[in-house]
């Protein structure tokens, strides 16, 4: 997307995206938390903090829950009203797509969204999904625990984690955009933050999609949709009271984010794992963005940039996570979980008519069939994780987990070192 993106809604462009698409080669390197590990981690965040950055923020939600976002194609995108007969195979695919049907989601899991970013919310995550499509505390503390090894004297680099509330809808998200908003002022306000330094925010998943709104948000200049999205959340706060958009609280950030530079200056750089191409996003406001996407380029056309098959034929090879990371390609536009609260639904509408134009099962049905992988801005990096198709999708979350695996952790780290430093 150009500049003055506005909150507008990504492109499903199939063409080729030149320079901006990279297709490195995994290699798992050393044993993890191995002596060699550590030093090697150690040298490249020593890398990363000399180039300015004094934090790295890791966000992630809760990835037993309904990943591809069919509950609202199903609810309200046109399925009960048979806009998927005639098409061949497309049942069995949604099968696969369904929470209660596609082996992730277990009638064990009682954490359900919203969740808090808290320390007892971080460890209930941790302890179903360890480092599957989680960066686990453990993870993190351990690259702390390299950093600081390497460099004992000097070094400023900090890491944090933060669970995103889990909201997959368009009002949960806009208030997860919000909440980590804040949380960045705060977290930059105990880093001592100054002008021109850095803070990179590493999302998994559908956290990238908060971070595609918390760039729009933070856009300098004028922004007509960022005005009327927040009269859409005062409307809503007049008709329910709901406390998450207060008035103060709407003032105050609207204030934050139109009055003096985000982060007092400082530069926001983003690099995403496996988020699906919806949103668009706002790059004069930030720094570097960077995105991650499992991808085994095997299309027999050349066209190595877009996804292995079109739909919906795909039903047969996902189980086997043939094509790469189906969450990415599938949870596009017209997908989302439904909320909850009736109160919500109003809202969550009025936010859509905002921020994504593509609503209905034929809507998500064209756009997933694009095949698009790489988002409109940033670079983009098209990553082989050779996920092993012959473990339980709950493992695997059909090739969307390998991102936050702890085999994963050093080649993801060099990566970011060649792309940001």
């Amino acid at each position: 997307m150009p500049q003055d993106n506005n909150f507008q809604h990504a492109k499903y462009s199939r063409s080729n995206p030149g320079e901006r698409v990279a297709y490195p080669v995994f290699h798992e390197g050393e044993c993890y938390e191995s002596p060699e590990w550590c030093v090697s981690m150690g040298q490249m965040a020593k890398r990363i903090s000399e180039s300015g950055v004094r934090g790295m923020l890791f966000v992630s939600g809760l990835p037993y829950d309904d990943l591809f976002g069919v509950g609202r194609l199903d609810e309200v995108g046109g399925l009960k009203r048979g806009y998927s007969r005639g098409i061949p195979g497309i049942e069995s695919l949604l099968t696969l797509l369904r929470p209660a049907s596609n082996q992730i989601v277990s009638a064990s899991d009682t954490l359900k969204p919203p969740l808090t970013n808290s320390p007892e919310v971080q460890k209930a995550v941790d302890l179903i999904a360890k480092d599957i499509g989680n960066f686990s505390s453990e993870s993190v503390a351990i690259f702390q625990q390299a950093i600081d090894q390497c460099d004992q004297k000097e070094s400023r680099l900090r890491l944090g984690r933060y669970v995103w509330s889990s909201q997959n809808h368009h009002f949960g998200r806009v208030k997860a955009a919000f909440a980590l908003i804040e949380f960045l002022d705060h977290w930059a306000q105990e880093l001592s933050l100054l002008a021109n330094e850095r803070l990179v925010v590493h999302a998994h998943g559908h956290a990238g999609q908060v971070l595609s709104l918390v760039s729009n948000l933070i856009a300098p200049g004028e922004s007509s949709n960022r005005q009327i999205l927040f009269q859409v959340l005062a409307a809503h706060y007049e008709r329910t009271q709901d406390a998450e958009v207060r008035t103060d609280r709407l003032e105050t950030l609207y204030r934050k984010l139109t009055e003096q530079p985000f982060l007092g200056g400082a530069v926001l750089d983003v690099v995403t794992y496996g988020t699906p191409v919806r949103g668009g996003w706002e790059v004069e406001g930030l720094g570097h963005l960077l995105h991650f996407v499992n991808h085994r380029p095997v299309r027999g056309d050349g066209k190595q940039w877009l996804a292995k098959m079109e739909l919906p034929q795909i039903a047969w090879e996902l189980p086997l996570v043939s094509g790469g990371d189906y969450v990415q390609q599938l949870a596009v536009a017209g997908t989302d979980i439904v909320p909850e609260l009736p109160q919500d639904e109003l809202v969550n509408q009025e936010l859509g008519e905002i921020v994504e134009p593509y609503d209905g099962f034929e809507r998500w049905l064209e756009c997933a069939r694009r095949g698009t992988r790489c988002q409109n801005d940033g670079k983009c990096l098209l990553v082989d994780y050779q996920v092993d198709g012959e473990a339980s999708p709950r493992a695997h979350l059909y090739g969307h987990a390998c991102y936050t695996e702890k085999r994963a952790m050093l080649f993801n780290t060099s990566e970011l070192v060649n792309q940001l430093c």
